[in-house]
């Protein structure tokens, strides 16, 4: 996790600053606008869980490989098993997990002593360049 940029929250209150927190950095590091959305509902979803099922807040940390963005939400809530079934239609709740594991390219979880990570990746993918611009570049004799 090099040069992770970190955003802690503790409150209901700080939902709407942990995505933009999110929106900005996955565009800095080269998502997508469609992947920086599923990112952001994503962290979203688990900042959610930990604030309604834990005693406390936590960290939101975001990276950068050359491949991939990586985002962990870290809490002192319990081991999550992730990915989770779609629950059955009448059922109320339980679909955060399940809505995060299809978002992303890759969801892990782990424990550590102090705390839970649930960590997400999503691939950076690159916009195509324009169709003229490719063909330029095919057509070009150096």
């Amino acid at each position: 996790m090099r040069n992770a940029t970190v955003m802690p929250y503790r409150v209901v209150d700080d939902l709407p600053l942990v995505r933009a927190f999110v929106r900005e950095q996955a565009h800095r590091l080269g998502l997508t606008a469609d992947s920086t959305d599923a990112l952001a509902i994503a962290v979203n979803e688990l900042v959610t869980n930990t604030l309604q099922h834990t005693g406390g807040g936590g960290q939101v940390r975001i990276w950068c490989d050359d491949a991939s963005v990586y985002c962990e939400v870290v809490d002192s809530g319990p081991m999550r098993t992730v990915p989770r079934a779609m629950p059955t239609p009448d059922a109320e709740r339980g679909r955060g997990l399940a809505i995060v594991a299809r978002l992303c390219d890759e969801v892990t979880a782990y424990a550590e002593p102090d705390c839970t990570i649930v960590r997400l990746r999503f691939a950076v993918r690159r916009a195509d360049p324009p169709a003229g611009e490719a063909a330029a570049r095919d057509d070009d004799p150096r």
